[in-house]
C-alpha cells in the first residue's frame, strides 16, 4: 500500500472556508471511522473512494487533496464534494440556530467555525455505528479497518472498502469475531441476513421522514435509538436527528439544567429548544466537549 503512488497535491479550489483544528474534529471526532492521521495529512476512506486532505499552507482556512494516480480525478472531486454535502448551506444552518440566546452553544460554534456534517453512504454508516457500542473511537476505527482488510473489496492504492451486508452476511458471526467485534458479532451478522434477505430495505428506509425511518431502524438488531439517530445524521444529512450518548446526556442535564429528565424528554427539548438543525448543534456540542470547551458551562450569560 505504501508504494501506490498518489497525485501531488492540489488545491481543492470548490472546498469552503474550514480552519485546520475544525477540519481535523470533522475527519476524526466520532462522525467518521475511515480517516487516518498521518504526520501532515489525513487519509480516508468511504465507498470505491480514498483521498488523502490536509490544510492548505499557502491559504489559511483552505483544503489540499492527493488522489491515488489510478483514480479519475473528476469523479473523485465530485465524490468528494458530495461527501462533504457542499450542496448544504451550513453557515445558514449555523445562523437558524439558537445560539444568541444559548451560550453554551454560542461558545461551541465560535470554537468550530466552519464546522459540517459530512454525508456518507447510508450502509457503510450504518455498519460503522453498529460498531461502535461502548467503545472510543480509536477503536471502532480499528474494527473496521479489520473487517475492511479481511472481507472488503481491494481499493485503487492497495487497501480495501468496507464490504457490503451480503458479503457479511455470508462470511457468517465467526469472521466478525476474527475481526474483533466480540459480542457484537452476533448481531450485526443478524443484521446482515436480514439486509441481505430484503434487498432494497435500506435505500427505502432513507427515504422515509426522519421519525419513520428511526423506527424502522430501530427494529434491526443492536440498532437502538442513538445508534439510529447516528445513521439518520451523518448517513442521510438529516439535520433534525439528535442521537443523544453519554456526553450529550451530561451536557443537557448539567449545562441546561435538565437534571433527571429521561432520553425522551431530553430529545423533545432538543427538538424544541434547537429547532429543524438540532442534530448539527448536537455536533457542536459534542465537539466542544471534546476539546474541553464545555466543562463547567451553563445556559446563563
Amino acid at each position: 500500500m505504501g508504494s501506490v503512488k498518489f497525485t501531488p497535491w492540489q488545491a481543492w479550489s470548490a472546498a469552503p472556508a474550514i480552519p485546520a483544528h475544525t477540519l481535523e474534529e470533522i475527519l476524526d471526532g466520532g462522525q467518521a471511522f475511515r480517516w487516518s492521521r498521518q504526520p501532515d495529512y489525513f487519509e480516508g476512506r468511504w465507498g470505491a473512494h480514498v483521498v488523502r486532505l490536509r490544510p492548505a499552507t499557502a491559504k489559511a482556512d483552505s483544503i489540499e487533496y492527493a488522489l491515488p494516480q489510478a483514480c479519475h480525478g473528476e469523479s473523485e472531486l465530485q465524490a468528494l464534494a458530495d461527501y462533504f454535502a457542499l450542496e448544504t448551506d451550513f453557515p445558514a444552518l449555523t445562523d437558524a440556530l439558537p445560539w444568541r440566546s444559548d451560550h453554551v452553544l454560542q461558545n461551541a460554534i465560535q470554537h468550530f467555525p466552519g464546522m459540517r456534517i459530512l454525508r456518507q453512504p447510508f450502509a457503510e454508516t450504518l455498519f460503522c455505528f453498529l460498531c461502535s457500542s461502548a467503545k472510543q473511537i480509536p477503536h471502532i476505527k480499528a474494527i473496521c479497518e479489520n473487517v475492511a482488510n479481511d472481507l472488503g473489496p481491494a481499493l485503487p492504492d492497495g487497501s480495501h472498502a468496507l464490504p457490503d451486508w451480503p458479503t457479511i452476511a455470508e462470511a457468517g458471526e465467526s469472521a466478525l469475531r476474527h475481526a474483533r467485534l466480540g459480542y457484537r458479532a452476533r448481531y450485526i451478522h443478524q443484521t446482515a441476513c436480514f439486509l441481505a434477505e430484503n434487498p432494497g430495505w435500506l435505500e427505502d428506509t432513507e427515504k422515509l421522514p426522519t421519525d419513520h425511518a428511526r423506527d424502522r431502524l430501530i427494529t434491526l438488531p443492536g440498532v437502538g435509538p442513538k445508534i439510529a439517530d447516528c445513521v439518520l445524521l451523518f448517513g442521510a444529512g438529516r439535520m433534525d436527528a439528535f442521537p443523544i450518548d453519554t456526553w450529550i446526556a451530561k451536557i443537557l442535564t448539567r449545562a441546561y439544567h435538565l437534571e433527571d429528565w429521561p432520553i425522551q424528554r431530553l430529545h423533545d427539548f432538543a427538538r424544541i429548544h434547537f429547532g429543524h438543525a438540532s442534530g448539527f448543534a448536537q455536533q457542536y456540542l459534542f465537539s466542544a466537549v471534546r476539546a474541553g470547551r464545555i466543562a463547567n458551562a451553563t445556559t446563563e450569560a
